[in-house]
């Protein structure tokens, strides 16, 4: 049963400029049912209260279960839950180019955090990164765009049970990116910096 990821072991050799190659060596590669995410880094400014940003509070299994190693750096975080940008796989159906990676990214700030942010409203902020290229082909493209009102406690989801249980969390930027450097923000609620030291940098220039 390959579940929600395969595991693909692969004996590969590399080939130089020269014509040579190296000696063969086992290169395990995990994939998802799409190599390509969208993040969609959600922004507004409200009167005198500055730049604000939305994340996403959900438990991520995967991190919680660290518990149960004994990695090289002493860890004590628990995990409970993991704060994140918006994000998702883009589908077969969101279509190619900028125009899909706006569609899916508009459809994710719908699912995750209840927010309707057309998605003609969505600015490309490059293309992309790849998110833990060691072991994975993912690659994941950055999209930002201004949202209005107030984001839902609760957005409705994917209707998988992984995604019912999301809280929104609306920050000022500043305090955004020093959870960012301090992998967690004033609540003690940890962070994943990745994405999103990645996905406000372009509201610093």
């Amino acid at each position: 049963d390959e579940g929600f990821l395969r595991l693909e072991r692969l004996v590969v050799r590399n080939l130089y400029a020269d014509g040579s190659t190296s000696a063969p060596y086992p290169c395990d590669v995990v994939r998802r049912r799409g190599s390509d995410a969208v993040v969609a880094a959600l922004w507004t400014r409200r009167g005198t209260r500055g730049l604000e940003v939305v994340l996403r509070e959900a438990p991520r299994v995967p991190v919680y279960l660290r518990r149960t190693r004994e990695p090289v750096l002493a860890d004590p975080e628990d995990y409970l839950t993991l704060m994140e940008v918006v994000a998702g796989l883009l589908e077969p159906e969101d279509g190619p180019g900028l125009e899909g990676r706006a569609r899916r990214a508009s459809l994710e700030a719908r699912e995750e955090v209840g927010l309707e942010v057309p998605s003609e409203r969505f600015a490309s902020l490059g293309e992309g990164s790849f998110a833990s290229p060691g072991t994975g082909d993912e690659k994941v493209h950055f999209q930002a765009a201004p949202f209005d009102g107030e984001p839902a406690v609760q957005g409705p989801g994917d209707g998988t049970v992984m995604e019912e249980w999301g809280v929104a969390r609306v920050l000022d930027l500043r305090e955004a990116l020093r959870a960012c450097r301090e992998g967690r923000d004033r609540k003690s609620t940890r962070l994943n910096s990745s994405h999103a030291n990645i996905s406000y940098a372009v509201f610093c220039l």
